[in-house]
């Protein structure tokens, strides 16, 4: 899919593909599909409607197969010609089944297995294959290896993934991956999908404006690598001997947060990045991922970073990716971007040229064309060797065999699951429970909440998103189960009155207001559900401001003021928004962050407002005030303050100013929480390697390298007791941050741990916290080098600070 300025008249061509290819498809260097041409005039755009336009007639194309079952596995048992060969012996070693199949292909064979609609092989009995699936909150149809038909109408479809980030819940986060992965495999089963899922999205949340900060786990990176490897897990099914569930893949490496802003796109961006910032923020999340998750595989970004674009960059794929944090799987390039970084960044001459430095940078697949049409050209002219293409392949092909795609009969523990074991009950039922623990409680006065089913009787219902469906499951969704509106779930409560006062999010005109106004001076309580949908933040779309859309803000006004009691204000978006004209406003008593909360996002508003389910949800992200952004464009990548340039620096980890609606972490409950540390040490000592106790490249600034200390299992343990206080039981959300010692490169503050707990009412629970000292209780400096400062470190949790200090061993620190 493209979108880009065309800075001058040309032609422009559009590929489009299914697997099984249509008999009408014609190939062109081992790459099927429909060529759509259409001429450019200058200086115009793609308008955004014609993808889901384009998107239709790729996803409702028919199929090579009406009965929707499964294609036989390669290595077919009933395929005399292959079966024996060694490459589909289960009992070798996979290195060695993939060296006997790449000894078997031809150059053009092999040429036609770099992109993701992988050409078939029949002679070896390999059919084609999809590569691209998506499941970033639910088995999703975004992608053309996965549909919805016949027995398999929809799939589950969970809260976006902000709004789960939200539940602090790791345990949560890897379950919702293992009900994906069900559901994923019971439509692999029944032909309607692929295994592999270039899902999740876990760039960091940088700016309050980009329109994918939905997508990701928020700004955190400590956050967002545990919610990646957590995912990942489930996902992928944490099976043994090396064998896959599906194969996950973390995306956009790197430093891509940024669609479409002032004039700027991501197919033309270059991220200027220092070491330091690379290294402390933007690598957290893939090298969590890729170290801890053991995700199956890595997408590179669009955009270029320091000049180079990351799909062509052989220090971030061969030497980072696959060189030091070791990946076990492939890499593939977001879609289209070996051709972006030719047509859109001339960054190279020739189209050989790129498809050679992509391939030798480390990239394994391409999701496009571009590879299946100039890798050939590219070998011609010498810019590559066979042996090139062979060690991608390497790499795509074991994570084929690792899924058993070459297992022959395919009788696997998967192979039973079916359409009864999709959008099931208690499927169901977790998609309720991830968008109960993702709301978040932002104000409460009085308290006015929770509403009770006596004394409310009547509720007005009002705003544009008081009766939504699509706009609960956010982007990259599929087709849900079924829906519960807000609008729905109060009605199973109390008796509504309902009026939109805004006919859709963009809220243009104030001529519905009169009759929403006189239902709140009726009804008992009032509920406005308001905020953004996908025309607002979305792929291609960031935002102009954080402030609620058209006349929403003047709505809320007005009806607070009219309404006969209390008065809610649901705020449903995945970015945040600007809301401190109601933060202030009496008549305005409580309100309540819900992202976008999934298929049965109603009933979780709902249980909420009414009190059955106790809200727990913290923000993932920071809240600032419109006047924010006229500080920081979002071109701009330092996350760090600078005060000889006014600029203010980015995230609570560095961002210390006035201009904030609520802080990263904030979130009330009905219950009250006390916390009390019951243990902790005051002083931690960090062993040193003894082979670099008198090297004064160990320290700088009294700091020592993560690589000289002796970090395997070095944690520290605290012991915290949570006190309930309230009369409802609760589930919080324990966040340990961590201030380094004045004088270092490291944040005002860092989350170095956090636990979800519920507590009954009125009972205390002791909690057990591990940090590992060198992974969060380290900082970066300016050469791009983790070190743990030596000194008083300062621990918060809740109201408490405790005072650490970290030492070294005897020897291990020589001053400099």
């Amino acid at each position: 899919m493209i979108y880009m300025p065309i800075p001058k008249p040309q032609s422009f061509s559009c590929y489009i593909y299914t697997t099984p290819y249509p008999s009408n498809f014609t190939t062109t260097t081992g790459t099927a599909g429909r060529k759509l041409k259409m001429h450019m005039p200058a200086n115009t755009l793609l308008p955004q409607y014609l993808f889901p336009i384009l998107f239709l007639l790729l996803v409702s194309w028919p199929a090579g197969h009406a009965d929707h079952q499964r294609h036989p596995f390669a290595c077919d048992p009933s395929n005399a010609a292959v079966k024996d060969l060694p490459f589909c012996k289960v009992k070798l070693p996979i290195a060695e089944r993939v060296r006997d199949l790449l000894s078997r292909l031809t150059l053009k064979e092999k040429v036609g297995l770099l992109v993701d609609n992988a050409t078939a092989v029949p002679r070896l009995g390999m059919l084609g294959y999809e590569w691209w699936s998506e499941a970033l909150h639910g088995v999703s149809n975004v992608g053309p290896g996965t549909r919805f038909g016949g027995d398999f109408p929809g799939a589950t479809a969970f809260p976006q993934v902000i709004t789960t980030a939200a539940s602090f819940n790791a345990s949560l986060w890897e379950e919702i991956g293992r009900v994906v992965s069900d559901e994923a495999r019971a439509m692999y089963n029944g032909g309607m999908a692929g295994l592999t899922y270039w899902s999740p999205n876990v760039n960091i949340f940088r700016d309050p404006r980009w329109g994918r900060g939905q997508e990701t786990p928020g700004e955190d990176p400590i956050v967002a690598g545990e919610y990646a490897a957590r995912y990942v897990r489930g996902l992928q099914g944490n099976l043994p001997g090396d064998r896959l569930k599906v194969a996950a893949c973390c995306k956009h490496y790197t430093a891509y947060d940024l669609d479409n802003w002032s004039g700027v796109d991501r197919f033309h961006f270059n991220a200027k990045v220092s070491k330091q910032e690379m290294k402390d923020t933007f690598e957290v999340p893939f090298r969590e991922c890729v170290m801890q998750g053991k995700v199956a595989s890595v997408m590179c970004s669009y955009n270029q970073v320091n000049g180079i674009p990351t799909c062509a960059d052989p220090r971030l794929l061969r030497d980072t990716i696959r060189g030091a944090w070791g990946l076990n799987g492939y890499i593939v390039s977001d879609c289209d971007s070996v051709g972006v970084l030719f047509d859109n960044q001339h960054y190279t001459a020739t189209p050989e040229e790129a498809a050679a430095d992509a391939i030798k940078a480390g990239l394994d697949l391409d999701c496009g064309p571009f590879l299946g049409i100039h890798t050939q050209g590219a070998m011609d002219r010498g810019l590559l060797k066979e042996t090139d293409v062979d060690s991608a392949l390497v790499n795509s092909l074991t994570v084929e065999m690792r899924l058993g795609m070459f297992d022959g009969s395919g009788d696997d523990v998967f192979g039973k699951l079916g359409p009864r074991d999709v959008c099931t009950r208690s499927n169901q039922e977790l998609a309720l429970e991830a968008a109960r623990q993702g709301i978040v409680l932002l104000k409460n006065h009085g308290p006015s909440l929770p509403l009770s089913q006596r004394r409310h009787r009547s509720v007005a219902v009002i705003g544009p998103n008081s009766d939504v469906t699509v706009t609960m499951i956010g982007n990259y969704a599929g087709i849900a189960c079924g829906y519960t509106t807000p609008l729905q779930g109060m009605g199973r409560y109390t008796r509504t009155i309902h009026h939109r006062g805004c006919s859709n999010v963009n809220c243009k005109n104030a001529h519905l207001f009169g009759d929403a106004i006189a239902a709140a001076r009726q009804a008992d309580a009032t509920v406005l559900v308001m905020g953004l949908d996908q025309s607002i933040e979305a792929e291609f779309k960031d935002r102009d401001g954080l402030l609620l859309p058209g006349y929403q803000q003047e709505l809320v006004t007005k009806v607070a003021a009219a309404s006969k009691g209390p008065t809610i204000l649901v705020v449903m978006s995945g970015g945040p928004v600007d809301v401190s004209f109601a933060e202030h406003d009496p008549k305005v008593s409580s309100i309540l962050w819900v992202g976008y909360p999934g298929q049965a996002g109603g009933t979780a508003i709902a249980d909420v407002l009414f009190g059955t389910h106790n809200p727990g949800g913290k923000l993932p992200m920071t809240w600032y005030k419109q006047d924010y952004l006229s500080k920081v464009p979002m071109t701009t990548m330092d996350m760090r303050s600078n005060e000889a340039t006014g600029y203010p620096g980015r995230t609570y980890r560095f961002y210390k100013g006035p201009l904030l609606v609520y802080p990263f972490g904030h979130g009330l409950s009905y219950s009250n929480f006390i916390h009390t540390l019951a243990t902790a040490p005051a002083i931690f000592t960090v062993p040193v390697d003894g082979r670099h106790r008198n090297t004064t490249t160990t320290t700088t600034n009294n700091a020592i390298r993560v690589t000289h200390a002796k970090c395997g299992g070095l944690s520290l343990g605290l012991q915290v007791d949570v006190k309930n206080t309230g009369s409802k039981d609760g589930s919080h959300t324990l966040l340990v941050y961590s201030t380094p010692p004045v004088g270092h490169w490291g944040p005002h503050k860092q989350l170095v741990a956090f636990a979800k707990v519920h507590v009954p009412a009125r009972t205390q629970l002791r909690v057990p916290i591990n940090i590992h000292v060198c992974k969060f209780l380290s900082v970066v400096d300016r050469s791009g080098v983790r070190r743990i400062p030596m000194g008083q470190h300062s621990l918060h949790i809740g109201d408490i600070k405790h005072l650490l200090s970290i030492q070294s061993t005897p020897l291990g620190v020589i001053k400099s």
